[in-house]
């Protein structure tokens, strides 16, 4: 058996999710199979995609003919139908898919995917709803949360307070009680921040710590 983070990946559903997660894997490098049960899809994906097969996931016999069950990883892009998705989450929980990470449309459609056997349950209208938010409201350039709404990492421009020194002198993590990790010169690579880096104006910084931690920074001038 291949090592999971070079093996393939099943990804069942062709519509936006499924197919921007589909393109990703296979760009990164990874074998992937495509399932859809919309012909037009089908068409539409093959040639773009390797591997793209017309199937109906709800029917573990179907599944079982693709050779799903030789799958470590599955990803599960439906989102037009709760029903499908259930189905299809509860199939491949049968087949004894090592990794199962399910897209969802709400917490209720969620819990149930957890229940009946998705590993990682994915929210990714909310999820960008809320990016979406902490950037419109402040000077972040960029926004990944973790732990369930409690730490993030930000992109940043520096606010005035720390521009023209180091950060050994400029006290963040005293003051603010977040860290620089990295910091982007113009022209140069993203590079790990010591204390003794400089921080010009031009410069971006990446910060990671606890959200409300970082919206207070994020929010000097």
């Amino acid at each position: 058996m291949k090592e999971e983070a070079q093996s393939p990946v099943l990804v069942i559903g062709l519509g936006r999710f499924g197919s921007s997660t589909a393109l990703t894997l296979q760009r990164l490098g990874r074998e992937v199979l495509a399932v859809e049960q919309d012909a037009h899809l089908v068409q539409e994906w093959t040639g773009r995609l390797t591997h793209v097969v017309e199937a109906d996931t709800t029917n573990i016999e179907a599944l079982r003919q693709i050779g799903a069950s030789e799958f470590d990883t599955a990803v599960i892009g439906i989102g037009t139908s709760v029903e499908a998705s259930v189905l299809t989450c509860a199939n491949l929980s049968d087949l004894g898919i090592g990794q199962i990470w399910a897209k969802s449309i709400s917490v209720a459609h969620g819990r149930i995917l957890s229940r009946i056997g998705a590993h990682h349950v994915l929210y990714p209208e909310s999820d960008a709803g809320a990016r979406v938010a902490h950037l419109v409201s402040s000077r972040m350039l960029d926004y990944i949360e973790f732990d369930e709404g409690h730490f993030a990492v930000v992109k940043i421009p520096p606010p005035l307070e720390v521009q023209g020194k180091l950060l050994s002198e400029s006290r963040i993590r005293d003051n603010y009680d977040v860290t620089v990790v990295g910091i982007k010169s113009p022209g140069k690579d993203f590079t790990y921040a010591e204390p003794s880096t400089y921080v010009s104006p031009d410069d971006m910084l990446l910060v990671a710590g606890q959200i409300h931690r970082i919206n207070r920074f994020a929010a000097r001038p």
